[in-house]
């Protein structure tokens, strides 16, 4: 099956996938994918750093995958983007319905 993408489409599809090469941006996601947190909770929940979380986080906002409000000196950020988060849901479920045998699953020793 042959799927015919112009050139602009193409450019978005690989921004949408480049927000998801970093692992720090999975684990936030994870995080927020269900409800709003705020970046302490973030941080609390992922083990990372407030000044690496907050790159991240500013990083999907500005690609839209996130939105952020703002409550006193606290921000909370959610997932705006379902299709990415629809997108994370199916990754994780076919991961889990995979053999632990399977070769592709297998991490590279070298």
């Amino acid at each position: 099956m042959e799927i015919a993408l112009d050139p602009n489409e193409l450019e978005g599809l690989a921004s949408r996938f480049k927000v998801l090469s970093e692992p720090a941006r999975l684990q936030i996601l994870s995080v927020i994918c269900d409800q709003e947190r705020s970046v302490q909770e973030i941080c609390d929940r992922t083990g990372l750093h407030q000044g690496n979380v907050s790159k991240h986080l500013r990083l999907m906002k500005d690609a839209g995958v996130v939105a952020c409000r703002r409550e006193g000196v606290w921000r909370f950020y959610r997932v705006v983007d379902l299709e990415l988060l629809n997108l994370c849901t199916h990754a994780r479920q076919s991961r889990s319905r995979a053999s632990p045998n399977d070769p592709t699953l297998a991490k590279d020793n070298a």
